[in-house]
């Protein structure tokens, strides 16, 4: 194998690593919303010993994420190690989206080099994928966990393997995906048909044995934590009904009829397309049918099984995201949001590295690389917005690829197929493309001004410690993460507009709290914040001002005259 190649798997994975970590570091914001401030209340809980399950009989509970242990459980250890902060609050899903680039090395790294790359660079370059190492939320976690999961079924099922180690493998690591998030259900349907194969053949006897006396052994034990506990052994199950149950006035049934018919046809390519997903789709496309007679894998590789494990994996996990629903009592599809895709990502981009791999191979169809290109650039064009970049670099590149050998001058030029310099520059085209819109927020100045608050908040000298402290409608449910969840006893919190509602005395004094990059937030402007720093200073007119750290000011205010 040609050096260059064999070295390429490595140097992705420490491209991802730096670059991810770079993207961690240079756009944190702080808490997002109130889903990572209660995984985070949740971890304080469980590390303080105050972490409570108790019954619902009544059924008036819709809150499943107190019931994904290995969401908050970790992140208990963080604050044990480093204390209650953001970093320490998000360092699990850090961990968990680069341990996912590692495990498509371990996998890929050395059997299939252009494979390992290129999927490392789909699954860890992709936007949202970046965005949620940065909030304390399920989905990259799941991810990592799933990823894992579906590797030891293949892995664990090769001739020469210890079956009965890797059948508990796959059954330890598919019941923390399930103590993680629900959706790892998307993967059901394909593991059954794994199984079903494997006994049609008579096969693998071992491995599904251990896996599934695992499995029921750990499922029992799940269910009667939580009969001992809050008599109810289905108790998470009817959690997730409940909550459906309470938002059914948003869902496609209820509150959404009219919409439900394009949510089920073109909406979701549109919405994939739109998130920059497009490339995947049409690079594992390309990994589709038969290869090329000239690369067909020789005896005993296992580009071919692999190939089919994981289009297998993703197109069952695609239709259920597509068609499935989010409740067994009432048909609900899944909300079209970014981060509910990632178990789709896995295998996805695990599809597509060998679809890219089949496109730089010697003997490809050049038609299948023009195909390709001329799809991602139809994107790009029917998109017209930053995303488009996406496709466009990518698509270009292919288009070349495949009419390099039509014209003479550009085939003297371009790399041959099949050589390890075209394999190295198709990889770096997809960086390049990926990278692009990442680096453009990293280079942006922060939205939220979370540190400088936080430092206001709990370390400056002349930080309020008693009184009241009135604080905007976004910090207003979370102002307790900023003390570590130890906010000093004699101090409250209200919104701006309890201003005439506040007795104001010198027992009793009263701050104001403007963060003004948070006032100016366009994301929240248009949902929450309905106020601008100038009218909230207005509603103050007797202030002082006692600190200030960048975009973030700290008032005593005082009562009005008489």
């Amino acid at each position: 194998m040609n050096n260059l190649l064999a070295r390429l798997p490595a140097l992705t994975l420490l491209f991802v690593i730096l670059f991810t970590g770079a993207y961690f570091l240079l756009t944190h914001e702080g808490l997002y919303a109130l889903d990572d401030y209660y995984y985070a209340r949740y971890a304080h809980q469980l590390l303080a010993g105050t972490f409570r399950l108790a019954p619902d009989p009544q059924g008036l509970l819709h809150d499943p994420l107190h019931e994904r242990w290995l969401i908050f459980g970790p992140v208990a250890g963080f604050f044990a190690l480093f204390g209650v902060n953001i970093i320490s609050a998000t360092l699990w899903p850090l961990l968990a989206t680069l341990g996912c680039a590692g495990l498509i090395y371990g996998l890929y790294g050395r059997r299939e080099p252009v494979v390992a790359s290129g999927a490392m660079l789909l699954l860890g370059l992709h936007y949202f994928t970046l965005n949620l190492t940065n909030y304390l939320y399920p989905d990259n976690i799941l991810m990592f966990w799933a990823l894992a999961g579906a590797g030891a079924l293949l892995r664990g099922r090769e001739p020469g393997r210890r079956p009965g180690w890797w059948g508990l493998g796959f059954a330890l690591l598919s019941f923390a995906a399930f103590l993680s998030k629900e959706t790892i259900a998307y993967y059901l349907p394909f593991y059954l048909a794994v199984l079903g194969l494997d006994l049609a053949q008579r096969r693998q006897y071992r491995f599904w044995g251990v896996a599934l006396a695992a499995g029921a052994l750990l499922l029992t034990g799940y269910l009667g934590f939580y009969q001992y506990i809050t008599h109810d052994a289905l108790y998470r199950l009817h959690l997730i009904e409940q909550t459906n149950e309470f938002l059914k006035d948003n869902n496609y049934l209820t509150g959404n009829r009219a919409a439900l018919l394009s949510r089920l046809t073109t909406q979701p390519l549109g919405f994939f397309v739109g998130i920059g997903l497009g490339l995947m789709l049409a690079l594992a496309a390309a990994a589709l049918g038969r290869p090329a007679p000239v690369h067909t894998p020789a005896p005993g590789s296992a580009e071919a099984p692999d190939r089919r494990f994981w289009l297998m994996l993703a197109a069952i996990t695609l239709a259920l995201y597509w068609f499935g629903s989010t409740s067994l009592s009432q048909y609900n599809p899944i909300t079209l949001l970014p981060r509910m895709t990632t178990p789709l990502l896995p295998p996805l981009a695990l599809a597509a590295g060998f679809g890219l791999k089949r496109l730089v191979a010697a003997g490809s169809s050049r038609w299948r690389a023009v195909a390709v290109g001329l799809a991602l650039v139809l994107m790009a064009v029917w998109l017209r917005t930053a995303v488009a970049v996406v496709y466009v670099l990518p698509g270009l590149w292919l288009l070349g690829v495949g009419l390099s050998r039509s014209w003479p001058r550009l085939a003297a030029v371009w790399p041959r197929l099949g050589s390890a310099r075209l394999a190295a520059a198709t990889v770096v085209v997809v960086a390049l493309a990926l990278a692009v819109r990442p680096v453009y927020f990293m280079r942006k100045p922060a939205v939220s001004a979370h540190s400088a608050q936080a430092r206001l908040l709990a370390q400056h000298p002349n930080r309020p410690t008693r009184g009241t402290l009135l604080v905007d409608d976004f910090l207003i449910d979370n102002y307790d993460f900023s003390y570590g969840f130890r906010v000093p006893a004699g101090l409250r919190f209200r919104r701006y507009w309890a201003r005439d509602s506040i007795r104001i005395s010198p027992a009793q004094p009263a701050w104001l709290l403007l963060n003004r990059a948070t006032l100016s937030n366009d994301e929240l402007t248009r949902k929450l914040i309905r106020y601008s720093p100038d009218s909230v200073l207005s509603w103050y007119p007797r202030r002082r001002l006692v600190a200030q750290d960048g975009p973030v000011e700290l008032y005593e205010v005082f009562g009005r005259r008489r």
